[in-house]
Parts: C-alpha cells; structure tokens; sequence
C-alpha cells in the first residue's frame, strides 16, 4: 500500500507517471517508453501533463519495455503498463509472456495494474486477460472508468497483487491532490454491468478436468525445447509423478532442475529394446517428444505393457500400421497435439462442424502457420532465426506440395516450391509471404469436407524470405551430396570463398568472380531483390575469408554457418502465427469468409520464460497427457484431433491457459 519504487511501460506523455509521484512513498521511479518523441512532444505541449519529468525521482528510459525488464527481478513495487491497443508490436503486451515479466520484477508483494480495453468493445480480449492473469497471480480484479475521448467513453485496467491477502477492491489511504479519484470511485470502478461480470467471473471456473486423486506415473521422452511447457503442466496435478528419460542422463537432469515441480532423471535409449521397455513397463503413460522416426518403437513397448502414449508429431504410416496391436492392447495412442498439427486442428474442426450443422458448406479453405522471430528480433537478410534444426528447415523447403485449388489437384516439384510463395495479407502489421506446405489433398477427407473446392495448408514466412532460400537452390547450397572435399579432414582450412567457388564453378575466388557466377546461374524477381539477395550472401560470409566448418555435404556445410549467425540472441523473442480462411457457403444462399487467427509472442531468450512456439507446442500436449490420465480421452486407437469428442475437452483447457484463435467475418455476400 505504499510503494516504493514504481515502474511505468509506455505512458510516455507522463499522464500515469504525474499521479505516480503524488504518492508520498514513492521515492524512484522510471518510465521506459519505446518512442522517445512522446515525452518530448508532451513537454513542448502539454507541460500540465509532462511535469512530472522535473521531479528528481524519476528515470527516463526509452527502449523496448520486453528488453528492459529481462534483468529485472524483484525491482518494484508496482509497475503500470500505460500501452497501446493491442496491434502489430504492442500485441506482445498482452501476452502471457509478458505478464510473466513483470510478475518475476515485483518485489514481494507488488502489484500490477494495466491497460485493459473497453468492456463494450473487447470482451473476448478481456476473457483472455483475465484467464492467463489468474494463472499467474493468486489476486486478479478488473476494473474500468470514464475516459471521453476513449471509444466507447471507458477503458478497463487489470490490477493484479503477488500479495494472496489483498483485496483490491477496497482503497486502504486516501491520496492528496487529486481532481478525479476518491476512496467511493475506487470501489465503484470495480462494479462492472452484468455483461462484463459474467466475462469476468468466467474465468475464475476451474479446469474442466478434476483431478481423479489416483497417483499418476507420466515418463516423458526427449529434453527438447518443447518439453519444458509439457512437464510443467503436468506437474501442477499433485497426484502426478513424472520420469524424464533421455539418452544422455545429464540432459534428462538439466531438464528436471528447470521445472517447477519435482522430475525424476533416468537414461534411456529408445533404440534399445531392453532400455526402452524397463521404463516403459514402470509408467502409465508415455510421452514421446523424440524424433518422429523413434515413435514406432515406443508405441510397439506401449503395446506390450498396455501403456497410453501421446506424440505431437503426425500420425506416421509406420505408427498407423500399428493401429490392430494398439486397439488389441487397448491403449489410447494419441497424436498431433501440438500446434501445427494440434491447435490448428482443434479450430478447423470447431468451425466446418458449426457450419455443417448450420446446413452450410465449405467451398475453401486455407491455413497457414509460421514460426518466426518477432518483428524487432527478424535482424537478418533473411528474416528467420533458428530455434530448431537448420537443417530440417532448410531440407522443408525441398519438399513437394500437393493441394487443390479451385476444384484442380495441383502439384508442385520440390525445386519449384520457393517459386509459388506469394504475399499473403494477415495483418498491416506484418509483411508475410506464405507457400503450400507437403499434401494438403488429405485433409479434405480429414476434415469432412469433400465440398471444398480448394484445400492448402502452408508455411509462413516474412518478405524476402523465398527469393533467398531460392538463390540458395539455384547455387547448389542445398545439395546433400557427399563431397571428399568438405569432409572434415580435407575441409578443415578451406574458406567460405574457396567453398563458393568450387561449388558454382567460378574461374577464381575473388568477389567479383564470384558474383558474377551467382548472377549467371540464380535469376531474381528485380535488379533490387538482385542487390538485396548478393549483400545477404555476403553477410552469409560465402565471399568471404572466413573458414567453414566442414560437414561432409554443401547443404550441411552452410547450415553449420547459418547456425552460428542466426540464432536466437539474449533478449529476443519469436512469435507464431496461425491462421485459418474458410470459405462458406450458407444454408440460405448468402456466402462469408471467416478467419480464425492466433498471434503470440513469447519470452525473450534468456528470462527463463519459454518461446512462443514452445509454449503453444508443449502446453497443448500437456493438457493431452492430462485428459487421457483422466479418462477423459479414452477412445482406443492411433487417434488425433479431428473429432470434437478429441477437440472439444483439449480446446477448453487450451482456452483456460489464454491460448485461442480468433474469429472474425472479414466478407459477406448476401443470397441473390
């Protein structure tokens, strides 16, 4: 009740900071604003605003607020986040990694308090708040007031304290010199219209799933960076025990030591039938997060000890034909609930069997999913960065494609994949390209909707991104063919332009020789993206003096490059975005087309906070793993997500984590 050290994200015309400081307690505190003509604006012309900047209490940062409270732990007494409308970067501050943050810079019972939308314009929006705030914080409240030149004249605030004593509703001082507060407007701010209560008590409502009270045994296979959220899910059931087995003990070890619950470390070989089975055979469960290509063997131990398994990955013709041992043993085998596949299937199933239902059709649909970094961290020339393997992301890109369009099967060539990647419109926020990603034929049949006349799912990536892999394809970069050359013993002291060189056949190394093969064997789609995509291969260092690191191939040769340059650095973060485009048909004759979007950011590397794209992989899969512990996933079978038996429970539980797709109308034609 009386802070301290205070903390303002954004709020740069010093509004929010000015009633700060009229608080006597408060002996420091910092506004760190991303604009630094903001405060300068508002000195210049709204100096009743900006006073508070003359007090010597206070610190002005300007910066990223992500960036600034990375290596802020247990700071402030309050901190108030005085943002944008959640679009485009601002987005990020409604995030769950983000309240993560600024849970972990309270001192011990801080609070928070920030922007939280109009109650008349943004309920969904709302919902999500308050539903991730309360698996952060034991005290949630949200509150709103009178604000005219708002839309709708009302902004909301959510107010969250570490302190599980705390009620928020009721003033515990009064404040001096103030125009518009007082101890009976606080208390009403917190009295909200029926329609607002009921969104915000909603997400008070416990997980769908009660805990069955039976001691659980949950072996988790693979340490990858997806595992972290899934064990920590798990482990918030008391009457689970969870086992982590990998190979290599200490990376089993290293694992256990960063959750937050107690995990046992075993090694295990999964290419060992012996190793594999006396781990299985002790646990109820299994999870399998290791390579797709290991899953046959685990399902094959499930079969023998009648033990429940669940995978992220797709359902594999090896593991399908699996399916008469696994319903003989009776087990539950269930896969794709990660994020693609996993969450988009969830929302795709939701919505063609709302319109089914409704006597409606779909005549297309399309859905694209990209892991990529967030805007401010996409700092290379090509716009990506490495949170998995080079190599499988770069050996993606070669793939095949099959789909339908406009009623036509249409087949691409891996080699021409880069070719059919167009600019595709999400958001004017972003500049995304996207290309079709393997087949997407058999989903007409997965899905149920054998109307569709075109079916893609595919790949997101930002502009620029295809036209370089592309330039790598021409050049033979991508080629897996052993080369004596780029062995480890003859390659050890050769330089990236003696690499080049022999590889595109230049009559020497120099860069001029060597640029001016590149431009005779790639073609480009301008004289600009031609200048754009040399300079990146020379910040790639193919021109260079710099010594490569020799990996037998020219493809595996250059992902050990792009490896060192392109990963995630200390305070940068990725993002997903998911999103779905059906087509419809109404029953009445009237036609829509109707997105379902999901956009998240996670955590900057380095707080201790998982990625984006750990988070909607691994939490997904968590809530799985607890359903069918629960019985309430017990079909027999190789199943995945694409009933609503299967759907439903797991996108209930998803939404209780703040994890959703967005839906919206974009086009309306009405019946003729």
């Amino acid at each position: 009740p009386n802070p301290v050290s205070v903390l303002v994200i954004g709020g740069g015309d010093g509004g929010v900071l000015r009633e700060v400081l009229k608080h006597p307690s408060v002996k420091h505190a910092v506004l760190c604003d991303i604009d630094e003509a903001v405060p300068r604006v508002s000195k210049a012309f709204l100096p009743h605003m900006a006073a508070g900047f003359d007090d010597p209490r206070v610190t002005v940062h300007i910066g990223d607020g992500f960036k600034f409270l990375d290596d802020k732990k247990a700071e402030f007494d309050v901190i108030i986040t005085d943002s944008s409308d959640p679009v485009g970067p601002a987005n990020s501050l409604f995030q769950k990694p983000y309240f993560q943050l600024l849970k972990e810079s309270l001192k011990p019972g801080g609070s928070i308090s920030t922007q939280g939308e109009c109650i008349w314009l943004h309920l969904p929006l709302i919902n999500d708040l308050m539903t991730m705030t309360r698996t952060l914080f034991p005290v949630a409240e949200f509150a709103y007031t009178s604000i005219p030149t708002y839309p709708s004249g009302t902004i909301g605030f959510v107010v969250c304290t570490l302190d599980e004593t705390r009620d928020l509703r009721t003033p515990l001082r009064d404040v001096e010199n103030v125009r518009y507060w007082n101890k009976d407007v606080h208390r009403a701010a917190f009295t909200l219209p029926t329609f607002a209560q009921t969104v915000v008590d909603a997400s008070k409502k416990p997980a769908a799933v009660k805990a069955s009270g039976s001691p659980k045994k949950v072996l988790l296979l693979g340490s990858g960076f997806v595992a972290q959220p899934t064990a920590d899910y798990i482990l918030r059931r008391a009457e689970n025990s969870l086992t982590i087995g990998c190979r290599n003990i200490s990376t089993a070890q290293a694992l256990a030591s960063s959750l937050t619950g107690k995990a046992t470390a075993i090694s295990v070989d999964v290419s060992d039938e012996a190793s594999l089975d006396a781990a299985v055979k002790e646990h109820d469960l299994i999870i399998s997060l290791i390579p797709y290509t290991f899953h046959a063997n685990v399902i094959k131990s499930a079969i023998k000890f009648k033990k429940n398994v669940v995978t992220t990955s797709y359902v594999s013709d090896a593991m399908k034909a699996l399916e008469p041992e696994v319903i003989k043993a009776g087990i539950t085998v269930l896969n794709e609930v990660g994020l693609d596949p996993g969450i988009d299937h969830l929302y795709a199933v939701k919505k063609i069997d709302e319109v089914h239902k409704a006597g409606g059709k779909i005549t297309g649909f399309l859905s694209y999913c990209g892991g990529l970094p967030a805007p401010e961290s996409a700092d290379n020339p090509l716009g990506y960065k490495f949170s998995w393997s080079s190599r499988g992301v770069l050996l993606a890109l070669g793939n095949s494609a099959r789909l339908y369009s406009k009623g036509d099967l249409v087949e691409i060539d891996g080699k021409d994949l880069m070719s059919h990647a167009n600019p595709y419109f999400i958001s004017p926020a972003f500049a995304f390209v996207a290309y079709p990603n393997r087949d997407s034929t058999s989903f007409r049949e997965k899905y149920l909707i054998p109307e569709a006349k075109t079916v893609v799912r595919g790949t997101l990536r930002y502009q620029g991104f295809p036209a370089f892999i592309k330039a790598f394809v021409d050049l033979g970069f991508l080629d897996e063919t052993p080369k004596e050359w780029l062995s480890a013993g003859a390659g050890k002291d050769l330089a990236w332009k003696d690499v080049t060189a022999k590889a595109i056949g230049a009559k020497d190394n120099s860069e001029s020789a060597l640029i001016e093969k590149v431009l005779s064997l790639a073609t480009f789609p301008s004289e600009a993206e031609e200048q754009r995509i040399v300079s990146g291969l020379r910040w790639v260092g193919l021109f260079s003096d710099e010594k490569v690191t020799p990996r037998g191939n020219l493809l595996d040769t250059l992902c050990a490059t792009l490896e060192a340059k392109m990963q995630y650095e200390k305070g940068e973060r990725d993002m997903v975005m998911l999103q779905h485009k059906f087509e419809i048909e109404n029953k009445d004759g009237s036609t829509e087309t109707v997105t379902s979007t999901l956009l998240e950011f996670g955590a900057p590397v380095g707080s201790g906070s998982p990625s984006s794209m750990a988070t909607t992989v691994g939490v997904p899969c968590g809530i799985a793993v607890q359903l069918v512990l629960d019985g309430v996933i017990s079909r027999v079978g190789v199943l995945a997500p694409y009933s609503r038996d299967i759907v439903d429970p797991i996108m209930t539980a998803l939404e209780l984590e703040g994890i959703t797709m967005v839906e919206k109308v974009i086009s309306r034609t009405e019946a003729k």
